[in-house]
C-alpha cells in the first residue's frame, strides 16, 4: 500500500495547473522553432563559406568571388515602360510632337493632331452598346421592370410584410395591452365570432338570455375593454362563463370584445334585466385604427 501511494503522488498532475502545463508546450515548441531557425542560418552561413573556399581555389580573386556571390541585377529599362504605357493609352511619345503639329496656327498657338486613345473610343462604343440593350430591355421587349412597376411590386410586398406583421403583433395581445377600436374590419371579425359561441347565452344581439344584458350600463365583472378581454380569456367559471384562451386566439378574443363595445346603447328588442353594477364609458380611451 505504501508503494500504491508514491506511485499514485508520481502520477497525479495536480501538483502543475492546466495553464502552466500549456505554457510549457508553448514554450517548448517555441524554442523548438528558434532552434531550427538558428540551425537554418548557421548551414546558410556553411554554404556561403564554402562556396568562397571553392571559388578561391579555382583561382578568382576576391572581387571576382564578390561578384559571383552578389550579383548586379539589371535595372528596368524605364523607356520601355514607357512606351509600353503609351501602346495601352495609345499615346505618342513626346519624341513625335513635332510630327503631329498641324499647320494652321491661332495666334502662335499651334495645334497637335492627337487622335482620340483607343481605349477611350471603346468605352464610348460599349456605352452605345449598353443604351441599346437597355432600350430593347426596359422599353421594346418588355423584359424587365421599369421604375414605376418596380415601385409598385415593392409597395405590394411590403403591403404583405406588413400584414403579417401586423397578425403576428395582434396575436400579442393581452388584457393589459388590449385597446378600444373603432375598425370596422375588427368588428365585423368580433361581430362573426360573437354570432358562433356566444348567442346561445347573450343572445344574438347581445341582449341576454342565459347570460347577462351585454348592450346596458350594468356590468358583473367591469365594463372597460381589459375586464371584457380578461371575462372571456379565463372565463367565470362559476357563473357558467367558459374559459376561451385555448379556443380562441388573442386577436380574434381582442375582435370580440370590441364587438361586444360596439353594441353598447344599441336598445335590442326584449333585452333581458340589468345584471350587476351600473358603470359609465367614460373611462376606455379609443386608440388609433
Amino acid at each position: 500500500m505504501r508503494y500504491l501511494s508514491i506511485i499514485t503522488v508520481i502520477d497525479d498532475h495536480s501538483l502543475l495547473s492546466g495553464d502552466l502545463e500549456n505554457y510549457i508546450g508553448y514554450g517548448v515548441i517555441i524554442s523548438m522553432l528558434l532552434l531550427f531557425l538558428v540551425v537554418m542560418l548557421v548551414l546558410l552561413r556553411t554554404f556561403k563559406v564554402l562556396t568562397r573556399i571553392a571559388l578561391r581555389s579555382q583561382g578568382l580573386t576576391n572581387e571576382q568571388i564578390e561578384a559571383e556571390m552578389n550579383p548586379v541585377k539589371p535595372k528596368k529599362d524605364k523607356k520601355a515602360k514607357a512606351e509600353v504605357w503609351n501602346k495601352i493609352l495609345s499615346l505618342r511619345p513626346l519624341s513625335e510632337e513635332k510630327e503631329m503639329l498641324i499647320a494652321h496656327d491661332y495666334d502662335g498657338i499651334q495645334e497637335l493632331d492627337n487622335p482620340i486613345p483607343a481605349w477611350f473610343m471603346w468605352l464610348f462604343y460599349g456605352t452605345i452598346i449598353f443604351a441599346v440593350g437597355y432600350l430593347l430591355n426596359y422599353h421594346v421587349f418588355n423584359t424587365g421592370p421599369l421604375q414605376y412597376q418596380e415601385y409598385k411590386t415593392e409597395m405590394a410586398q411590403a403591403d404583405i410584410a406588413k400584414k403579417i406583421y401586423l397578425s403576428k403583433a395582434a396575436n400579442q395581445v393581452d388584457e393589459n395591452t388590449v385597446k378600444l377600436v373603432h375598425d370596422p374590419v375588427a368588428i365585423a371579425a368580433g361581430k362573426a365570432i360573437f354570432v358562433q359561441n356566444c348567442v346561445a347565452c347573450h343572445g344574438p344581439n347581445g341582449a341576454g338570455n342565459v347570460g347577462p344584458n351585454l348592450t346596458d350600463d350594468y356590468w358583473l365583472h367591469g365594463n372597460k375593454i381589459s375586464d371584457l378581454f380578461k371575462t372571456v380569456k379565463y372565463g367565470v367559471l362559476t357563473k357558467g362563463m367558459p374559459t376561451w384562451e385555448k379556443i380562441l386566439s388573442p386577436k380574434q378574443i381582442s375582435d370580440v370584445v370590441n364587438y361586444v363595445k360596439s353594441i353598447h346603447d344599441s336598445n335590442p328588442p326584449n333585452p333581458k334585466a340589468p345584471q350587476g353594477v351600473k358603470e359609465t364609458e367614460k373611462d376606455d380611451k379609443l386608440a388609433s385604427n
